[in-house]
């Protein structure tokens, strides 16, 4: 038997998570390089006796959603900052492609030295964390309050399909 309508409904569900997802980083501010915007997947699939949702996204999109505390600055998240900084390499890389410099004293922008940035920007986040966006949560939960009712009509015309056909044949 074949849930088309289901599939339609659950297919929906996917579309409006990943659409408000990527609305809500956009307009957070959390599309810098647009990585995690365009990583952010979805997948609807039929199996035997059952169907499945299954969402995608790098794993830093979790940090992203759900927020890490710092050492100093704390919030309600399962992640916490201890004596581990976040990855300097990829915080020096993004200071390199948003050309963000340092200065000397004279004021003058310093060549390179992007590790140093780097650095700074993973101590600083180390003890302010990483305030929660809920860039996913917030969609997938408006979407998840409806899905019940619309699942439920799919399925209803999904099994009269079933019977008509049944008794056709």
């Amino acid at each position: 038997m074949r849930l088309d309508n289901t599939q339609k409904v659950l297919d929906a569900f996917k579309d409006f998570v990943i659409q408000q997802s990527r609305s809500r980083l956009t307009k957070g501010g959390k599309n810098a390089t647009g990585d995690l915007y365009n990583q952010l997947e979805g997948t609807v699939k039929e199996m035997k006796n059952s169907i499945s949702v299954k969402f995608d996204m790098p794993s830093y999109g979790m940090f992203q959603d759900k927020g890490v505390s710092g050492t100093e600055t704390k919030y309600n998240t399962p992640f916490s900052y201890g004596s581990k900084m976040p990855p300097i390499k990829a915080l020096a890389d993004w200071a390199k492609q948003k050309n963000i410099r340092l200065r000397d004293s004279k004021g003058k922008y310093t060549k390179g030295n992007y590790n140093t940035i780097g650095f700074l920007f993973a101590r600083s986040i180390q003890k302010k964390g990483i305030k929660p966006s809920l860039f996913f949560t917030k969609p997938f939960e408006q979407g998840f309050e409806k899905l019940p009712k619309e699942l439920i009509k799919a399925f209803e015309l999904d099994i009269d399909d079933f019977f008509e056909y049944t008794l056709k044949n």
